[in-house]
């Protein structure tokens, strides 16, 4: 009984974690640059900025604002983070690292949900680029999805998920 409540304590734990930091940093981010400008950190590889996206990963779908789009966004998070929440409940203790990663992207879709609740937008500070080539600029909850995911791709690729 005792390792069925300390896993959804993880659960919560590094969730509120990845939640707290994502949203501590973009409020740092919204304090200190005003948006559409940039802090470079080093020359020629990273810049701090201020953007935000309407849009989703990569820009996905970000031309224009409407509240359709938000609820779209919303809606489709909700939904994900409900099907992921139903996998941890099914998960053994033996996998832990899978439920860690469920976790990181838990944590990084409430914070990036928070944001399009809050401003129609997700607010993106960290930008890498090597000479004219910009990755998309992200953030925590990008980071903490993007490693939770890849967690996920090892288990569906090299480990079997039980149904």
């Amino acid at each position: 009984m005792a390792s069925i409540k300390n896993k959804w304590v993880l659960l919560a734990a590094l969730s509120i974690l990845v939640l707290i930091l994502d949203q501590s940093t973009k409020s740092l981010i919204m304090a200190s640059i005003p948006r559409n400008e940039s802090v470079q950190v080093i020359q020629g590889f990273f810049n701090i900025v201020h953007l935000q996206n309407p849009g989703g990963a990569f820009g996905f779908m970000s031309n224009g604002y409407s509240d359709i789009k938000r609820l779209f966004f919303v809606a489709g998070t909700l939904i994900a983070a409900t099907l992921l929440i139903v996998l941890f409940r099914k998960l053994p203790q033996e996998y832990s690292l899978l439920r860690a990663g469920i976790a990181l992207i838990l944590g990084g879709a409430a914070g990036n949900v928070i944001d399009r609740i809050r401003y129609g937008r997700v607010v993106d500070f960290l930008d890498f680029f090597w000479k004219d080539f910009h990755w998309p600029a992200f953030n925590v909850a990008d980071s903490a999805v993007t490693l939770g995911a890849g967690v996920f791709l090892f288990y569906l690729v090299f480990k079997k998920i039980p149904d």
